[in-house]
């Protein structure tokens, strides 16, 4: 009778064990189905995004005179945003609000405004990036789908996420970073495990189909320290170098987010016309390239019309450039403050590697090692994002460098404070037990001292089915 009785109960166990299985692998399926598609979507609009982006940068470089046509161009920008795009000026804060609380989705208009705001960008010389139109590409896709396939509320905060992966990984060829970013990006000292999965596949499609298109992306290589028994050591002067260097990059994050903001908002308030605020700056940006003489700070910094130009790579090494960062976060504050469309991620590669390379000489350090370093770190202090910066610290130089890049990254990080590019970011845990920071509260609040009104993050959860 006993083993009667114990047959029944495992097979019992047996046929719910069947059924949880069956429920999964039908609810992966099904995921499968909306986030490779939607996935492929976004890579294969980044790869007409960067090709499109390489051919309105050479074609700058070959007349150099369409940077006098940046005041009329940023016009004709925000005039169609005035008129068509208003519901989406939030750009990647839309995005992040959207993913704390859905309310309708992300508009598709957004992708293709966001596409070409940024090609007339560059095409005319403006000092912005790329990753934010990757960002809100992903994320009004991601929204599109969701609505296509009838998703719920909280499966839709999971698309979000995986269409902010898809388009970091896809336009910087970091699909792990990518992934991570974008648990990372939504809270302040939390990662959204709920949708890793998701993020990863997302992230991982996206970045194969950039590829497959025949998009590649720039390589930057760290002689120092390569090779040999030597490579995985880890030298205690140069780590106590590398943190101070980290303070110094979580210090220039906060002040090139900041500049922004208060520039940004002041520009609003002294004209309250939105397109004619790109015509200001744009004039304020030709400005800036005469009164210094140069043009090597424009548009994305990782190529330039002369060999003898500043590029990314030039911080590699081995000469020296002590002011270079300071003078790229100028031309983009001016820039992005007046309303010019792109992003903040690539600008702040340039300052970080141009800053590695001023503190390598100050300090009498590797200058390319420095420079990989200030690459990730200043990104990680001005996105509030440690962890996604150090596995692309990883991806694009490699795991010799782990143990520095994680200090430089996470001391960034907590020398930023609470600010940073994205003030939509809600506060998870504080950076400092002495911080006036109540749970929830957005990064904009903290800067005006604001109390929240809505229920954190970690109040909103994810349903089984989307984990």
């Amino acid at each position: 009778m006993r083993a009667t009785f114990q047959n029944l109960f495992d097979s019992l166990n047996l046929a719910a064990f069947v059924r949880t299985r069956h429920a999964h692998a039908v609810s992966v399926a099904r995921w499968s189905a909306i986030l490779v598609p939607m996935a492929a979507a976004v890579g294969t609009l980044c790869a007409a995004f960067l090709w499109s982006l390489d051919a309105a940068t050479q074609a700058r470089f070959d007349h150099p005179w369409f940077l006098f046509l940046l005041p009329l161009g940023g016009c004709a920008v925000g005039l169609l945003y005035h008129l068509f795009g208003k519901s989406v000026e939030g750009g990647n804060n839309l995005i992040v609000e959207e993913i704390h609380e859905p309310d309708g989705g992300v508009p598709l208009r957004m992708a293709p405004l966001i596409f070409l705001g940024t090609i007339v960008t560059h095409l005319f010389g403006g000092s912005a990036g790329r990753e934010g139109t990757a960002v809100q590409m992903g994320g009004s896709l991601a929204s599109a789908f969701g609505k296509l396939f009838g998703v719920d509320a909280a499966g839709v905060r999971v698309l979000l996420m995986a269409g902010i992966a898809a388009g970091f990984g896809a336009v910087f060829g970091t699909p792990i970073a990518g992934a991570v970013f974008a648990l990372e990006v939504l809270a302040v000292g939390r990662v959204e495990y709920a949708a890793l999965v998701p993020c990863l596949l997302a992230a991982v499609v996206g970045d194969w189909t950039c590829q497959a298109w025949g998009i590649h992306h720039g390589f930057y290589h760290v002689d120092f320290l390569a090779g040999g028994a030597k490579a995985l050591t880890v030298d205690p002067l140069l780590l106590a170098k590398v943190a101070l260097a980290g303070v110094a990059f979580g210090l220039v994050g906060l002040l090139f987010a900041e500049a922004n903001h208060l520039l940004g908002g002041w520009l609003k308030r002294l004209v309250p016309y939105g397109p004619l605020r790109p015509v200001i700056g744009g004039l304020a940006v030709i400005g800036l390239v005469y009164a210094f003489g140069t043009r090597d700070y424009l548009g994305l910094g990782v190529s330039a019309a002369d060999a003898g130009g500043m590029t990314i790579n030039t911080f590699f090494g081995p000469d020296i450039h002590p002011w270079s960062w300071a003078l790229k976060i100028l031309f983009t504050v001016v820039t992005l403050s007046a309303g010019f469309k792109g992003g903040e991620v690539t600008p702040l590669f340039f300052i970080g590697a141009a800053l590695g390379n001023a503190l390598a000489g100050l300090l009498g350090a590797p200058v390319d090692l420095f420079a990989a370093l200030g690459f990730v770190a200043v990104f990680a202090g001005a996105a509030n994002t440690p962890l996604a910066c150090t596995l692309m610290g990883i991806e694009l130089f490699g795991a010799t460098h782990g143990v520095y890049l994680a200090v430089a990254c996470f001391l960034a990080y907590l020398c930023s404070g609470h600010n940073g590019i994205y003030l939509s970011q809600r506060i998870a845990v504080p950076k400092s037990a002495a911080a006036n920071i109540s749970d929830g509260m957005t990064l904009r609040q903290a800067r005006t001292g604001r109390v929240p009104t809505v229920a954190p993050l970690a109040e909103r959860p994810i349903t089984e089915e989307t984990s």
